[in-house]
């Protein structure tokens, strides 16, 4: 049941309210014509009539507020013999015709309309100041709003298509937020059951070395956790040298053995960011499948690209992308890139990314060093 007589629209508003000061042309004659008892009592039940039609108009849309508008049209033509001022009738339900359907639709709507009036003033042959307002103000109000509610319908439209878009973004940043956290933890938490591993086995002949692996534990678990912590704050890696050296640290406790060639590169922050996730998520890989024993990690960079390449003489295999390589794939291509992945004897990941058109023009000379 609605308890508000106008519906909670923002382009509505209260103006409703301030149009009905028009009524007072329905009053007019009355007063100043000195109406009988039954004269005031059609006009104020007609009045009662048409404020119920009226506040219902505001609530419908399409064919259904065609009723409203013919009930306030009967009011003005049943009153128009007795009531000159009734024309504004005409006018409160040209004011509406432009909400019953599309313009053309509208536009013989308030066609019809003018021609009601114009054939009951000539039928009747009612006053100039009857037919003169009810047609030229009809038209006028009627056209405007016309206009207006195709404003109003591209409006909604608008704000639809602006949800849309709020809601995919909102999706996109929860799988953001759930890739981030794979990125994150996959390879904190395969760190650290690595090491308890080693330290359940090194606890009986070697308590010393197993403390201090438990030590270690617990310092990758408060890391974990401020990463976590910068990841939500929308921060997704430290840069890529802090990356290689926890790559080092993973692989030396996993028993494969790193080797790194790389030489000094200029990156923007988005391409470092997805080059660090991009190897965290390739030694996290080896780490939990490859079986390897060692594992080479190559960045280059020429005037025109930026290359990372993961190797490893692990078993290899062509096995399904799982969600952190389709991740990875999808930042590497988000930045113009692409991602390769070959399988043979170990497994060779590659990613390239293109340098800016800025970069591109400096160039300058790249020396390689080997760590």
């Amino acid at each position: 049941m609605r308890l508000r007589p106008l519906p909670d629209d923002p382009e509505v508003g209260w103006t409703p309210y301030a149009w009905l000061v028009y009524l007072a042309f329905v009053l007019v004659p009355p007063i100043l014509g000195r109406a009988s008892a039954l004269q005031w009592g059609l006009t104020v039940a007609g009045v009662a009539v048409f404020l119920v039609l009226y506040f219902t108009a505001h609530w419908l849309n399409g064919r259904k507020i065609l009723w409203c508008i013919a009930g306030i049209t009967l009011l003005g033509i049943l009153l128009a013999p007795t009531n000159p001022g009734a024309s504004t009738y005409f006018i409160y339900a040209a004011s509406f015709i432009g909400y019953s359907g599309r313009p053309r639709f509208a536009f013989w709507g308030l066609l019809v309309l003018t021609g009601v009036a114009v054939g009951e003033s000539r039928l009747l042959h009612l006053p100039i100041y009857f037919w003169g307002p009810a047609i030229l103000f009809s038209l006028l109000v009627g056209g405007v709003n016309i206009h207006q509610a195709e404003v109003s319908r591209a409006n909604s439209k608008l704000r639809l298509a602006h949800e849309e878009v709020e809601l995919l973004a909102k999706t996109a940043e929860r799988e953001r937020i759930a890739r981030d956290l794979h990125d994150l933890l996959g390879h904190t938490l395969s760190l650290i059951t690595l090491k308890a591993e080693l330290a359940g086995k090194l606890l009986a002949r070697d308590p010393e070395r197993a403390g201090r692996e438990i030590r270690e534990v617990e310092r990758i678990s408060r890391e974990a956790l401020r990463e976590v912590r910068t990841a939500v704050a929308g921060y997704r890696s430290q840069g890529l040298p802090a990356e290689l050296a926890r790559a080092r640290i993973a692989l030396e406790a996993a028993g494969v053995k790193p080797e790194y060639f790389a030489v000094p590169v200029e990156l923007e922050p988005a391409q470092e960011t997805v080059l660090a996730l991009a190897l965290r998520e390739a030694v996290t890989n080896i780490i939990r499948h490859a079986g390897a024993a060692t594992c080479r990690i190559a960045l280059e960079q020429t005037a025109a690209e930026t290359r990372l390449e993961v190797r490893d003489d692990g078993r290899g295999g062509s096995a399904p992308e799982g969600i952190g390589l389709a991740s990875m794939r999808e930042r590497v291509e988000g930045l113009g890139g692409r991602l390769e992945r070959r399988a043979g004897t170990g497994t060779s990941l590659s990613i390239v990314l293109p340098r800016p058109p800025a970069a591109q023009e400096g160039g300058g000379a790249l020396r390689e060093e080997t760590a």
